[in-house]
């Protein structure tokens, strides 16, 4: 079974190979990435079944037992990990194809988007399934390499102007990373996860301290915690709206999986739980506080997914198996509705031309198939009972009552309020959308009779309001509004029926997530699985590992 674990990697890029070898074969490109993204989706639902059935999986690459050889380890939460990335992925990709039919692939020029969308979930893979930190780091720099090319398709000014921001930003978070590789190596003698565990724990505890901030720094920035979220609102929006969609959903979260990752495995006794709480607390009001002075709709949500990952980090800092069990809910609940909403809003681009609420008008008349599909995503990220926004807050909200401390008192207050902000940004932006009329019907009403008092005052109120919200730098005009293809409307349609799963099988999914919280909170079950000692007998590494790789521990 172990063989399984690196075609989540190798299949992507075979495929990507295969589809660049083709330029200009349109379909041909279509059907091998259709091909490689469900392969890789029931892959990883297999394998999903397969750890939570009978344990985690360690594939040793070349033969070479780790921790002097490279291993991929897949348990409940990388298993997790991978089956909800490539249902985003297949999710986005079905929308780019519709919207590559309609416009003539000008946004996406096929003989290049393919191939690196391909890459790039390859990087996401393999992130996700790395064993050792040097593994994780060639993660990151292959969804960089790839992140950049789809972040410029098109050859904007704007864009090219955002995508360097981004690749500066994304450069500085890997030069930090790899600084903090080298010396972790330095003190250590080893990058193998499992093996840092034992070795980290005998260092000083100033030198911990400051290994564990230095990759706290590094993932943060791609993770887009407050303060080093900045980069964020004004790189995504810009993007195509495929792009913009699987960026908001998955990029943002392998850099949360890697701070989970380092603070279960490395860090297990880390001195720094405190600062990620307050860290979870800013990034919580500073995000949402963004969101709702926004005019634009796609910067508005870019506001909204920092903010939402301020409870992600909340429940990492909690550091105990409930709040490890209670972060994985949301963030596999976050990647599918966050990339859920900004396929709707790409449906409402293309129907009013426009991202700015202040052209927008009327829809619900005009496209009522589109006001419901940003309905039912927009009440589960504003945590609306029964979603599993609401299951997941209410997870890390009873951890934290758990907990009893003024801190975690003080982060659930933080957090209701956030919900119900976010509520109140989207549904404003919904009511302006889809409720109230186009100020052309306005003109005309306008013209034929005379507005009542009432209409009045709602007009001088909505103007205020405009006046105080802030539009994207750089916001073009309104733009002829487009037709939406039919696949675009079922991909979307898709992922919301998926985001709906999540609540009817809210039981399950969270069961499945504790599971694998109480195996991050033991990070000696991970030293035992990869290194076939138990947790006394790791001083000198020896690196027997058992054979076939398997283990049936829970």
């Amino acid at each position: 079974m172990t063989a399984l674990v690196p075609l989540v990697v190798l299949i992507p890029l075979a495929s990507a190979a295969l589809a660049l070898a083709v330029p200009g074969h349109r379909r041909l490109q279509q059907g091998i990435t259709l091909v490689a993204l469900s392969s890789v989706l029931v892959l990883s639902g297999t394998l999903m079944w397969l750890v939570d059935a009978h344990g985690a999986l360690v594939m040793e690459v070349g033969g070479w037992a780790a921790p002097f050889g490279i291993a991929l380890v897949v348990d409940r939460v990388s298993a997790l990990m991978l089956a909800v990335s490539s249902v985003v992925l297949l999710g986005v990709f079905l929308f780019s194809i519709g919207q590559g039919l309609a416009d003539g692939d000008e946004d996406t020029p096929v003989s290049i988007y393919y191939p690196t969308y391909l890459v790039l979930g390859a990087g996401v893979f393999n992130a996700f399934i790395a064993g050792d930190l040097f593994n994780l780091y060639v993660g990151f720099e292959i969804l960089l390499v790839a992140s950049y090319v789809l972040i410029t398709l098109g050859g904007t000014a704007q864009r090219i102007r955002a995508g360097v921001t981004y690749v500066v930003v994304s450069l500085v978070s890997s030069v930090l990373f790899l600084a903090a590789i080298a010396l972790i190596y330095g003190a250590t003698g080893t990058v193998n996860m499992a093996q840092l565990t034992v070795r980290i724990a005998e260092l000083p505890s100033e030198v911990q301290l400051l290994l564990n901030l230095m990759l706290l720094i590094a993932f943060g920035i791609k993770a887009a915690v407050f303060p080093l979220s900045f980069w964020l609102p004004d790189s995504y929006p810009t993007a195509p709206a495929p792009v913009t969609a699987v960026f908001a959903g998955l990029l943002t979260k392998v850099g949360v999986y890697a701070i989970i990752r380092s603070q279960t495995l490395l860090f297990p006794t880390s001195s720094v739980d405190t600062v990620l709480l307050v860290v979870a607390g800013l990034t919580l009001i500073v995000g949402i506080l963004g969101a709702v002075s926004q005019l634009d709709i796609k910067r508005l949500l870019s506001f909204t997914l920092i903010s939402h990952i301020g409870y992600m980090i909340f429940g990492i800092g909690m550091a105990n198996a409930a709040g490890f069990g209670a972060t994985i809910f949301y963030i596999a609940h976050h990647i599918i509705v966050q990339t859920t909403l900004f396929l709707a809003v790409g449906l409402m681009e293309r129907h009013g031309g426009t991202t700015s609420l202040s052209g927008l008008g009327g829809m619900l008349r005009t496209a009522p198939v589109i006001a419901v599909l940003f309905f039912i995503p927009m009440l589960n990220l504003g945590g609306i009972p029964p979603f599993s926004g609401f299951i997941g807050k209410l997870g890390l909200f009873t951890v934290a009552a758990d907990l009893a401390t003024p801190g975690a008192y003080w982060l659930m207050g933080i957090g209701a309020l956030v919900s119900l902000l976010t509520l109140y940004a989207l549904a404003r932006a919904w009511v302006f959308a889809f409720w109230r009329p186009r100020r052309r019907a306005e003109a005309e009403s306008r013209s034929t009779r005379k507005p009542s008092t009432e209409a009045m005052m709602l007009r001088e109120r909505e103007e205020a309001l405009f006046e105080q919200l802030h539009d994207a730098p750089d916001a073009s005009p309104q733009q002829e509004q487009k037709e939406i293809p039919r696949l675009m409307i079922a991909a979307t349609t898709g992922m919301v029926v998926v985001s709906v799963g999540l609540t009817v099988f809210a039981g399950p999914l969270y069961a499945y997530a504790d599971r694998a919280g109480e195996n991050m909170a033991e990070p000696g079950r991970m030293v035992e699985l990869v290194l076939g000692d138990t947790p006394g007998q790791l001083g000198g590494g020896s690196g027997d590992t058992r054979p076939g790789g398997e283990t049936t521990h829970d």
